[in-house]
């Protein structure tokens, strides 16, 4: 039978419809951007011989998706414009309860940090707990806590309690304590805790009571490689973990809760104190901590490590053996509860010098002096004294962290 009259036939009707297909629905993209009402056509490749007669009766395509954005790209959509509002994003301060937490967070803090004497109803009470902050604050932050197991676990009748960094290591494999940071972080995660101040990757070498059993080994390779273990469960439960005390305080002459302390050389750290960072820092990312500890022969040898700006380029250089550059957030330690700091100078001072040096968030427990603390960095970058290119970086880090983490 001749088919060629028929097909003629739907030719003709297909050139008076002209042959449209039905638009398709490309689905909701992540993006800012506005939807052409008319697309741009694309061009193809030059088909090869083969498919040259296949493709000419397919439609081309009338337009493109829009690229969906990087996480970088969101992250630096959240930096904060104004001046002022980006400075606050730098400040992690403690609360005592609801009502301290949203004072604060109105005054634009890029964090909270759930102190020891808070009112553990802030994690429990449906309305005023961390999920009813998020709801009236119309922007992320983040929420940390200091939980390491052991004797520094906070708030451990709401959130549970696990044995000490030193009783994980002598009895667990480090898969077993990649499960201990998962049971953490889930708990902590629960009730609305994003960031952890943990683990301690100081190396317990003199015995010093501020250390010792918060400390997984007086091996500097052990204690690396357990800190990254604990870290990977704790960000496989969407927490953030925090290494801490760089760059190191195992061998420190004292507690820098109660005054100023000195570690030995810089040259003897090296080969000791530093070695946990490469090795953690190499297998489990997260943030870092820097302690307040006075390094002779890195920097002036007489500012404590939070205010000594070549302590934060030794990090951020990874300019140590088996370090790496890093480019993650860096906090400090509590800039207003340990009189390293506190018998120096004024926590907002304090503040201003933190970042200054290099800290992208400054952290204080007390929280006292919040406004006069931005006010004084607000006008240092004004004053050109610290760059503003330097606090859109630590801004965008900020947003970064908080994008990661989910907050």
């Amino acid at each position: 039978m001749d088919i060629r009259p028929a097909l003629a036939l739907v030719a003709a009707a297909c050139l008076l419809v002209a042959c449209a297909p039905a638009a398709q629905d490309s689905g909701p993209t992540e993006t800012t951007e506005t939807t052409a009402t008319s697309p741009t056509p694309t061009t193809s490749a030059a088909p090869d011989a083969a498919s040259t007669s296949a493709r000419e009766s397919t439609p081309r395509p009338t337009g493109t998706p829009t690229p969906e954005p990087t996480p970088r790209e969101i992250a630096r959509s959240r930096v904060p414009e104004e001046q002022r509002a980006k400075i606050a994003s730098l400040m992690v301060v403690g609360v005592t309860d609801f009502d301290d937490a949203l004072a604060k967070l109105e005054q634009g803090v890029g964090g909270i940090f759930i102190t020891s004497w808070a009112d553990p109803a802030i994690l429990t009470e449906p309305g005023r707990d961390i999920a009813a902050l998020r709801e009236i604050v119309d922007r992320p932050f983040s929420v940390s806590i200091d939980f390491e197991g052991g004797r520094v676990q906070r708030h451990s009748q709401v959130l549970g309690s696990w044995p000490s960094p030193r009783e994980m290591a002598l009895t667990m494999s480090p898969e077993q304590v990649t499960g201990i940071g998962r049971e953490i972080g889930a708990s902590l995660r629960h009730h609305g805790i994003t960031v952890n101040f943990a683990p301690v990757l100081d190396v317990d070498t003199v015995g010093l009571e501020i250390v010792g059993d918060r400390s997984f080994s007086a091996d500097p390779h052990t204690a690396g490689v357990y800190g990254a273990a604990f870290a990977r469960g704790l960000s496989e439960a969407g927490v953030t973990p925090v290494y801490k005390h760089f760059p190191g305080h195992g061998q420190a002459s004292g507690d820098t809760h109660l005054g100023l302390a000195h570690t030995p050389p810089y040259e003897q750290m090296v080969h000791h104190d530093l070695p946990p960072y490469a090795v953690a820092l190499g297998q489990a990312p997260g943030a870092v901590m820097v302690g307040h500890m006075v390094v002779p022969g890195l920097g002036d040898g007489t500012s404590p490590s939070t205010l000594d700006p070549a302590v934060y380029r030794l990090l951020r250089s990874g300019g140590y053996p088996g370090g790496v550059p890093f480019d993650g957030l860096v906090y400090t330690d509590d800039l207003s509860g340990m009189r390293a700091i506190t018998d120096r100078m004024p926590t907002p001072e304090a503040v201003r010098a933190a970042i200054a040096a290099g800290a992208d968030q400054a952290l204080w427990s007390s929280a006292t002096g919040l406004g006069h603390a931005i006010d004084l960095v607000d006008a240092a970058v004004t004053a050109g004294e610290i760059p503003i290119g330097q606090i859109d970086a630590s801004a965008l880090r900020v947003q970064l962290q908080l994008l990661e983490s989910g907050s």
